[in-house]
Parts: C-alpha cells; sequence; structure tokens
C-alpha cells in the first residue's frame, strides 16, 4: 500500500475507533465533572496537574505543557480559576520573567472533593471496559503516538503516567 491509498481494514478501524473516541470521550468527562463539580474537564486537568506537583505550583508555561494547551487558553482558565479562589498567580521566585499558578487551599479541597466522582468515571467508561493486559496495551500506545506527536515531552508528561495514576487512585 502506498501513502497516498486510503486506509482498509484494521486501520481503517484503528483510525476510525480512535476518532470516535476522541469525540466521545471529551463530553463524557466534561458531563460527569460538570454534574458534580460545577468544572470542565479541562479545569479539573489543570487542577491536578498542580496538586500533582511540588508545593503544588507550576510556571505557567510548563502547565500549559503539561495540559496539552496553549498559553492562550490556559491564561482564560487559569482566569476563571482564579476567580474562583481555586489557583492564585505570583510572580516566580527563580525567574521574576515567570508566573507561577499555584493551587489554594480551596483548590485542593476541590480536586480532593471532584477526584472521587471523575475516576469512577475514568474506570466505568474507559479503564474498566478493558482488560489489564489491555490498559497496559493503551498505556504504551498512548505513551507511543503522544511521543510521536510531541516528541519534547518529558516521561512525567506522557500519557502513560496519567493512565498509571488514575489506576492508583
Amino acid at each position: 500500500m502506498t501513502d497516498a491509498e486510503a486506509l482498509e481494514g484494521r486501520e481503517k478501524d484503528a483510525w476510525l475507533g480512535l476518532l470516535a473516541l476522541v469525540q466521545l470521550l471529551p463530553g463524557v468527562l466534561d458531563t460527569q465533572l460538570s454534574r458534580d463539580s460545577a468544572a470542565t474537564h479541562y479545569e479539573f486537568f489543570v487542577l491536578s496537574r498542580l496538586a500533582e506537583a511540588p508545593n503544588h505550583r507550576m510556571r505557567l508555561s510548563a502547565l500549559a505543557t503539561a495540559t496539552n494547551a496553549s498559553m492562550s487558553r490556559l491564561s482564560h482558565v487559569a482566569s476563571r480559576l482564579e476567580a474562583r479562589g481555586l489557583i492564585r498567580r505570583q510572580p516566580c521566585e527563580e525567574d521574576g520573567r515567570a508566573t507561577n499558578a499555584v493551587l489554594t487551599p480551596a483548590g485542593e479541597d476541590f480536586v480532593r472533593d471532584a477526584s472521587p466522582g471523575h475516576l469512577d468515571t475514568v474506570r466505568s467508561t474507559l479503564l474498566g471496559a478493558l482488560t489489564a493486559d489491555q490498559v497496559e496495551q493503551l498505556a504504551a500506545i498512548s505513551t507511543t503516538l503522544v511521543t510521536a506527536i510531541d516528541p519534547s515531552r518529558r516521561p512525567s508528561d506522557s500519557c502513560a503516567s496519567i493512565v498509571e495514576a488514575a489506576k492508583h487512585q
């Protein structure tokens, strides 16, 4: 098969399956978090990454990378989270040109309270539908694909670490 030929067979099935998953999963996650915690999945993702960070703080640029977002998108979300008292922005001590996002105590409470329902949804709609071997395969495949798309990502930013963390919470 040449590069210009249409996808067929299992290649086509894999591609269409991935597209369906990419389209359906965000809505499922947003619906649960909106209903139970008045947040979007991306807002929760930002807060949970801060909760996992040393001293609950990250440079905004690192947080944008860790959450797969542009600085513009993160800035808008950070403004909403700051208005809700869940984060605060402050100058970076190591580099005065940079700004840190810091999880507030209210933000810590939010992540702690929202996590059980979110993880139940992740397990019931995604991980729970897979065997243990398939979860391992998903972690490996996700890491491989993210690395192919963005080779500069660090191992701590990998999909595998996110899937692994979800399995143990």
